[in-house]
């Protein structure tokens, strides 16, 4: 009578289903390991947007009598600086007029765009003495 032999080693279709799972897991993986790369990618901007906005916003201790309107680029980003009226009830000698100062920065492709907004509140200049008004 003959013996059977131990099966050594894997058939054919173990193999295959082996290197199926290991495909799947590996692209999964990719993926994964490829949306991390991009989620950082999209965090350094946005903190890039926010310290341009807030170095903007720095850069004004108060806003000229006619309002502000100003905008241009850094880094492949378009900002842009508005102020309009601030409506408050308090009303006195003392008590400065004041304006809502917004800073915009946009960023991105025209299929995916982003923006950054930051507000803030600043006084309106108080007129030079002597000075002459427009």
């Amino acid at each position: 009578m003959r013996r059977r032999q131990a099966q050594r080693g894997f058939s054919l279709l173990e193999l295959l289903v082996a290197f199926a799972i290991m495909a799947m897991a590996l692209g999964l993986l990719y993926r994964t390991a490829g949306g991390s790369v991009r989620s950082v990618g999209d965090a350094k901007q946005h903190a890039y947007a926010a310290a341009l906005a807030e170095s903007l916003m720095a850069s004004y201790d108060a806003v000229p009598e006619g309002g502000l309107t100003e905008s241009g680029e850094s880094a492949e980003m378009v900002w842009q600086v508005r102020s309009q009226p601030y409506i408050t009830d308090v009303k006195g000698p003392n008590v400065p007029l004041l304006h809502e100062l917004s800073v915009q920065v946009r960023w991105g492709s025209a299929d995916k765009p982003r923006l950054f907004e930051a507000v803030t509140v600043l006084p309106q200049q108080a007129p030079i003495p002597g000075a002459l008004r427009r």
